[in-house]
């Protein structure tokens, strides 16, 4: 049995393919990461948006009643208390479409992935000389 799978090449056309209302949070969120990771490097990772930069950095997608957002382990854990109000698990929370969404606090933790890469970076750097 063959099963058509969209394969997506660019964030565009993910976010093209979500009803409008579902689009306007998408390109909000979008906006928001770009802001907090002005270097990060957009792509397409898993069939999913992604932001990269000395590695990856944060995923997000659209799904029928929620947003998922995915900033890695440390990211949840960091912000464990502020997520509280969240279904989530170690590595991603889940934002209710029809509610508002935490722009500040997912530009917060962007931020907060862009200096642990960096950190991360310089790191590996200083051990391999």
């Amino acid at each position: 049995m063959t099963v058509n799978k969209i394969t997506f090449t660019s964030i565009d056309e993910y976010i093209s393919t979500f009803p409008p209302e579902v689009q306007e949070i998408l390109k909000m969120l979008r906006a928001v990461i770009k802001e907090s990771a002005p270097d990060a490097e957009e792509k397409i990772s898993y069939q999913m948006p992604a932001f990269a930069l000395h590695g990856n950095l944060v995923y997000f997608a659209g799904y029928k009643n929620h947003i998922g957002f995915y900033p890695g382990a440390n990211g949840i854990a960091v912000y464990k208390e502020k997520l509280s109000g969240y279904k989530g698990a170690k590595g991603s929370v889940q934002f209710p479409i029809g509610k508002p969404m935490p722009y500040e606090l997912i530009s917060e933790i962007v931020k907060f992935r862009v200096a642990e890469n960096i950190k991360k970076a310089e790191d590996k750097k200083r051990t391999n000389k």
